[in-house]
């Protein structure tokens, strides 16, 4: 299986840079794994709504250039559809089974996903009606897929 998290913005802080790194070694034996860190558009200061838009926009582009035709997509949007970790394994272990293969999650930047992006997705994926910072998202992001193919293998995993 291959999974691809696309995402905005570069991990500022050494402690989310490890936390991905554990994550990222330890899927290694269950998936292979790419993750594409994209440019992170400029908000002006007291940017409005127009130039809100504008950014999203301009991270959307850059999104969707980066998925490939074959890649089912899942976008975390607050708004998506929520799962327990045990129901996210049973989606990802489906989306193997039926022939897709190679899941694309896509973490937006600190504006959210553009509306072209969201259209896009065949699934729709919500961690909690709560906002998190995209750098914490990632990492939360990664454990829960490990956690995933640590359920279809029926391995024990720290609850």
């Amino acid at each position: 299986m291959n999974i691809t998290v696309i995402c905005i913005g570069k991990l500022k802080e050494k402690y989310w840079s490890q936390a991905v790194e554990e994550y990222s070694k330890r899927l290694r034996s269950y998936c292979s794994l790419e993750i594409l860190e994209l440019k992170e558009s400029r908000l002006p200061d007291k940017a409005g709504a127009a130039e809100e838009l504008a950014v999203k926009d301009a991270e959307g582009k850059e999104i969707l250039r980066r998925i490939k035709e074959n890649m089912y997509v899942i976008t975390l949007e607050v708004k998506g559809k929520m799962l327990s970790s045990e129901k996210l394994a049973e989606k990802i272990e489906k989306l193997g089974l039926s022939g897709d293969s190679n899941i694309a999650f896509i973490i937006g930047g600190s504006l959210g996903l553009s509306d072209e992006v969201s259209r896009r997705a065949d699934f729709k994926l919500s961690f909690s009606e709560m906002t998190f910072p995209h750098q914490m998202m990632r990492v939360i992001l990664l454990e829960q897929v490990y956690r995933s193919f640590k359920i279809m293998r029926n391995e024990t995993y720290h609850k």
